[in-house]
C-alpha cells in the first residue's frame, strides 16, 4: 500500500514564508533570510522538528550567488584588482583572527584538533572532515561553525543596517531572460563540476564563476527579475534554521559560550584592522570590514548588496578567504603538531 504521509520538510517553506513576511513587516535587515531562520528555529526548538527542503540550501546559493557573479562588470574588476594586495592582506588578516579562537577554546580545557579546526573562519564542511580525520571532535566543530553562522546572520546585517545613513538603492539593472537562459544553466553545470572535482562551497562559486566571467567578458550590466534575491534569501533562511533545536543549545553550553566570545572578539578586531587597511588603501572601511567578518560568504554579500556596499570588494575578500583557509588549514594544523612534538 502506497504511503500518503507527507515529507517531513513539507512545513519548512511554509514556517518560513511566515517569518520572512513578519520580519519585513518589522522592516528587518535581510527580512526573508533572518525571519525565515528564526521562525524555523522556534518552531524545532518547540518540539516540532521539520527538516530541510531537499536542496533548498543549494537552490538558494544558485539564485544569490548568480545576482552577485553579475555585480563583477568590467569597471568593478578593475578595480578589484587594482587593489588585490589590500584584498589579500584583509584575507590573511582575517585568516589569523582564527587565533583568538584557538587561545579561547584551549584555555577552556578544548583538545588542540577541536579547537584549531573549530577557530577557523570559514569552510565549515570541510573543517568537519578535517576534525574527524585528525582525531578531533567534529559534532563540536559542527556545532562552532554553526554558531558563528547563526551570529553572524543575526548580529552582522542588523549592526550595519543600524549603523548607517539610509541610502536610496539604485535603479534595478534591466533583466535579459536570453542571457538568463545561458547563465543559469552554466552556473548549475559548473557547480555540479566544482562539486565532482571536491572543491569547497560549488553552489555559491560555480555559479558566482559563471557570471562574473560571462558579465566581464561581455560587459553585461544585467540583473535577476524582482523578487528573486528573497526566493534565495528565504531558501537559505528555512535551511540554516534546520540545523538547531533544543539538544543543540543545551550540549555543552560551556563551549558554546566560548564559541560566543571568541566570534564577538574576532568581529570587533575585524573592524579594527578594515579600518587600519581602508585607512591605509584610501578603500570604503565599510565595505571592507563587512567583508572581513568571519562568516559565510552567502550571507555577507547579501548584507553588502542590501546597504549597497560594494559587493564585488566583500566578494572578493569572502572567496579569497575561503580558498585560504581550505589549502592552509591542514598544512598548518600538521606543522603545528610537528613543532609541539
Amino acid at each position: 500500500m502506497r504511503d500518503l504521509r507527507l515529507p517531513r520538510w513539507w512545513a519548512t517553506p511554509l514556517v518560513g514564508a511566515i517569518g520572512g513576511w513578519l520580519a519585513s513587516l518589522a522592516d528587518w535587515p535581510l527580512p526573508w533570510m533572518v525571519g525565515s531562520l528564526l521562525a524555523v528555529i522556534l518552531v524545532r526548538c518547540s518540539g516540532w522538528l521539520v527538516q530541510e527542503v531537499p536542496r533548498g540550501r543549494q537552490t538558494g546559493q544558485w539564485i544569490i550567488a548568480s545576482a552577485i557573479g553579475l555585480h563583477f562588470t568590467s569597471e568593478v574588476m578593475e578595480q578589484v584588482l587594482s587593489h588585490f594586495g589590500v584584498i589579500l592582506a584583509a584575507a590573511l588578516g582575517t585568516l589569523l583572527l582564527g587565533l583568538i579562537g584557538l587561545v579561547v577554546l584551549m584555555r577552556g580545557g578544548v583538545d588542540r584538533a577541536t579547537a584549531f579546526f573549530a577557530s577557523m573562519p570559514g569552510g565549515a564542511s570541510e573543517m568537519v572532515n578535517l576534525a574527524a580525520r585528525h582525531e578531533a571532535q567534529p559534532a563540536r566543530v559542527a556545532a562552532a561553525h554553526s554558531l558563528r553562522l547563526l551570529l553572524v546572520v543575526l548580529v552582522v546585517p542588523a549592526l550595519f543596517t543600524w549603523s548607517l545613513p539610509p541610502v536610496e538603492p539604485p535603479a534595478p539593472y534591466p533583466v535579459s531572460w536570453v542571457w538568463l537562459a545561458v547563465l543559469l544553466p552554466a552556473g548549475a553545470l559548473l557547480a555540479l563540476l566544482w562539486k565532482r572535482l571536491g572543491q569547497p562551497n560549488p553552489w555559491m562559486l560555480g555559479p558566482l564563476t559563471a557570471c562574473a566571467i560571462a558579465a566581464v567578458a561581455f560587459d553585461l550590466h544585467l540583473g535577476l527579475p524582482p523578487g528573486a534575491g528573497q526566493v534565495g534569501q528565504w531558501l537559505i533562511g528555512c535551511s540554516l534554521g534546520c540545523h538547531f533545536d533544543r539538544p543543540f543549545f543545551r550540549n555543552a553550553p560551556g563551549f558554546l559560550l566560548r564559541v560566543l566570545l571568541f566570534t564577538l572578539l574576532a568581529m570587533a578586531a575585524a573592524a579594527g584592522l578594515a579600518e587600519a587597511l581602508g585607512w591605509a588603501a584610501t578603500l570604503n572601511q565599510t565595505s571592507l570590514m563587512l567583508g572581513m567578518m568571519p562568516g559565510g560568504i552567502t550571507e555577507l554579500c547579501l548584507t553588502a548588496e542590501a546597504l549597497q556596499l560594494s559587493v564585488a570588494l566583500v566578494t572578493a575578500v569572502q572567496v579569497l578567504r575561503l580558498f585560504l583557509v581550505m589549502f592552509l588549514a591542514e598544512p598548518l594544523f600538521r606543522g603545528w603538531q610537528r613543532l609541539a612534538g
